[in-house]
């Protein structure tokens, strides 16, 4: 994709995520990029920085020819592109809708549907990897689209991730992030335990996970979550929350009923966040939940 080809490019939703993904798209400087959110503050910013301000999500959708999304979930990504006023059919034809939330698979493949009827091509991009990578640019992208419009979206993408991979059709991106973040979930569970109990065992906490990350136990969650995270007990807010994970957790729960697999480990996860957010911690970085599980311990 080139310049010439999509030379208006709109970014909705700027959270956490993305208005430092749509940052870094504006600060590439190779396309024009206008933005909406529902908060003013984040597209103040943007503005600030060299992007245009759109008034509502129908006024971009007419005036760009690549529309991308970041929103909380399927169910806004449901409201926005197939609810009342439908941007699926504000787009204009021969442009493209790129969904970089996390929304469930099959929601992909009706808006893809949706979109195609109306000549309008479709690809689910989620992202995965911390807020910090959002801002450098070093996100992993998980694509679901035709081999075309992957080629031609690439380049945008290339402004806000490193890693940037096909994974099949519309829907593909999604399964493989809702997977990702599934195993990613049962990981951190298993530190906040792992912690815990070494602590209670009395093992300082912090030669328990370096000697982790010598041994077979080593991963990205142990090194990010759980150093970062798990060992100083820093849970802040405007992070990835509990009431995100478990959003995420349900998706990967209702994909493992319909492929007829008990995802007993996904289960697990799912309780300890439930649990987390009846507790108070709902808008707390998701491993909170070890603050769960020491009072479990107690309890026990």
């Amino acid at each position: 994709m080139t310049e010439e080809t999509y030379p208006k490019v709109g970014f909705i939703g700027l959270g956490v995520m993305g208005e430092a993904m749509c940052r870094n798209l504006v600060s590439a400087g190779q396309w024009a990029v206008t933005v909406f959110d529902l908060s003013a503050a984040p597209v103040e910013r943007l503005v600030a920085a060299g992007a245009s301000r759109a008034s509502g999500a129908e006024e971009l959708a007419r005036s760009v020819d690549v529309v991308l999304l970041c929103l909380p979930g399927g169910d806004q990504v449901c409201d926005l592109v197939l609810g009342e006023g439908r941007l699926v059919e504000i787009l204009q034809a021969g442009g493209t809708l790129v969904d970089m939330s996390t929304s469930p698979p099959a929601l992909m493949r009706e808006v893809a549907a949706a979109a195609g009827a109306r000549g309008v091509d479709f690809a689910d991009a989620p992202v995965a990897r911390t807020r910090q990578a959002a801002a450098d640019g070093t996100l992993a992208i998980m694509v679901g689209a035709e081999k075309e419009v992957f080629a031609r979206i690439k380049p945008i993408l290339g402004t806000m991730g490193s890693d940037i991979l096909h994974c099949g059709g519309p829907g593909a991106g999604q399964t493989v992030k809702i997977m990702n973040n599934m195993v990613l979930f049962q990981t951190v569970n298993a530190l906040a335990e792992a912690i815990e109990i070494g602590t209670a065992s009395g093992v300082d906490p912090r030669v328990l996970f370096e000697a982790m990350s010598q041994g077979s136990g080593d991963s990205f969650a142990l090194r990010n979550h759980g150093m970062k995270s798990l060992l100083p007990e820093v849970y802040p807010e405007q992070a990835f929350s509990a009431r995100y994970a478990m959003k995420d957790l349900s998706y990967a729960l209702e994909m493992a009923e319909e492929a007829g697999v008990r995802a007993l480990g996904a289960e697990v996860s799912a309780d300890r966040f439930e649990a987390a957010k009846e507790a108070g911690y709902a808008d707390q970085y998701f491993p909170v939940i070890r603050r769960l599980i020491g009072k479990q311990e107690k309890i026990s």
